[in-house]
């Protein structure tokens, strides 16, 4: 399967992202990529996107990682809302409460 994710490059302490259409099995840091869709910075703010590219690659099936759906979703390269990275917290039932009490 496809995804499209950051690849990190630059220097130490100095931290740039390219944008890239890997494999999934494909490690971030192992260079090995299909195509640079783009890049960004985020010390800067800049971003530099190839939007026909990047339609390409999801019409032909490739998944985005979540900070790169919400890259492009904040660009308006794609129409949809920005995703909640941080998982929302457990809300524990009654039945859950009761039987830790037990436990204890």
């Amino acid at each position: 399967m496809v995804i499209i994710r950051l690849q990190r490059v630059g220097r130490k302490n100095d931290p740039s992202f390219r944008l890239v259409a890997t494999d999934s099995r494909n490690a971030a840091r192992s260079g090995s990529f299909l195509e640079i869709l783009g890049s960004y910075d985020p010390r800067s703010k800049k971003k530099a996107l190839n939007g026909e590219r990047i339609k390409f690659w999801i019409l032909k099936g490739a998944q985005l990682s979540v900070t790169v759906h919400n890259i492009l979703a904040g660009e308006k390269i794609i129409d949809a809302a920005k995703i909640s990275k941080v998982p929302a917290p457990k809300v524990k039932t009654a039945a859950e409460g009761e039987a830790e009490a037990v436990k204890s």
